[in-house]
């Protein structure tokens, strides 16, 4: 499984420490940026991970920045990306059982490295449930069309 990690410069921290879980855990990632602390704009970073998860070069994103709600807002304006801001465990393993959401969003200010390590492992280790979950993911992403 190959990922497409982004963050702002709030979250700079947080991606680093993220990738270093990765490579000691034999995760393949693409880390999009920034590079720094120094201010951005998130949006930039949105774009480049959904792009990549939407093409199939990588299987899922990561989106951080202070609080995690600018990037699911960025992250969800693109068509196939169903993004969840995620601050817990439950949320996390939920997202991906009931929504098959393909990239996970958390905020560096209120999700502590911890928890935000936990949070990533169980979002990229939990499978889509399907059935009747297929059916509502369907319905959502009818609205997409809809509105495209």
């Amino acid at each position: 499984m190959k990922i497409a990690i982004g963050c702002d410069h709030g979250a700079f921290e947080l991606k680093e420490s993220l990738k270093k879980h990765f490579e000691d855990n034999g995760i393949e990632y693409i880390d999009v940026g920034t590079d720094s602390k120094a201010s951005v704009h998130y949006p930039i970073y949105a774009k480049e991970v959904c792009r990549r998860v939407r093409s199939g070069e990588v299987k899922y994103g990561i989106l951080l920045c202070s609080t995690g709600v600018g990037m699911s807002i960025a992250a969800n304006k693109h068509k196939g990306i169903r993004a969840a801001l995620c601050g817990d465990c439950y949320t996390a393993k939920f997202t991906r059982l009931h929504n098959d959401s393909n990239v996970l969003c958390m905020g560096a200010l209120v999700t502590g490295t911890g928890l935000a390590t936990q949070i990533t492992d169980i979002f990229l280790s939990t499978e889509f449930e399907g059935g009747r979950h297929q059916t509502r993911v369907d319905m959502v992403m009818a609205i997409e069309e809809e509105q495209s």
